[in-house]
């Protein structure tokens, strides 16, 4: 599933079980006869999946671009340094005829230091703030979803809709007919007709 690329692995997506019980259509289904579909969520940002989903994220990664970018920046400069410092120690271990500028190197040093204490200010901060975005941005958006399975469950007759992409990463899954049970196709589509609810309709800023 695309995520966010700020800090790499430093966040995480927005939790959320999309795995229902969907409501029978009028009367309890007999025992044994029950109508079973899986839906794999993480089909929902490809590239023919839901629209306003996979929009959705793609705003959140241009908005988070710029701190990405001078993250880049000054995990660069702060290898940089490193190995300029490590080329000092070095020097002075040596102690070969050209003294060390010990000045020098010690402002080195703190520049270092300091710019190590920034990169993780800026890291935690833009995690706090991402993950605040995500749960604006997408939250409304991933209740409205919920609802839509549903509303589609009730409309197809299926008694229980389960996550196919959770039930993979659990390794719960010991044999399924996609082709009997997979209505993923089936859901985007279905989703991608219904009109934005007012709280998902507004473009992410």
């Amino acid at each position: 599933m695309k995520k966010l690329s700020l800090v790499a692995a430093a966040f995480l997506f927005l939790a959320a079980s999309f795995a229902t019980t969907a409501s029978a259509q009028s009367t309890a289904a007999p025992a044994g006869s029950l109508r079973v579909a899986v839906i794999n969520t993480a089909a929902f940002d490809a590239k023919d999946g839901i629209t306003r989903y996979l929009n959705a994220m793609n705003a959140l990664d241009t908005e988070f671009k710029p701190l990405e970018t001078e993250l880049q920046g000054l995990a660069t400069k702060y290898q940089t340094l490193g190995a300029e410092i490590k080329k000092l120690q070095d020097q002075a271990t040596a102690g070969g005829p050209v003294p060390i500028d010990t000045k020098s190197a010690q402002a080195k040093v703190e520049e270092y230091t300091q710019l190590e204490i920034t990169i993780k200010r800026k890291q935690e901060d833009g995690k706090v703030r991402a993950e605040r975005r995500q749960q604006q941005v997408l939250g409304p958006l991933l209740n409205e979803i919920g609802k839509a399975m549903q509303d589609f469950g009730t409309q197809k007759g299926f008694d229980i809709i389960l996550d196919l992409a959770k039930l993979d990463q659990a390794a719960l899954i010991l044999h399924v007919n996609l082709a009997k049970t997979d209505v993923t196709k089936d859901f985007i589509t279905f989703f991608n007709a219904r009109p934005a609810t007012a709280a998902t309709a507004a473009t992410p800023r």
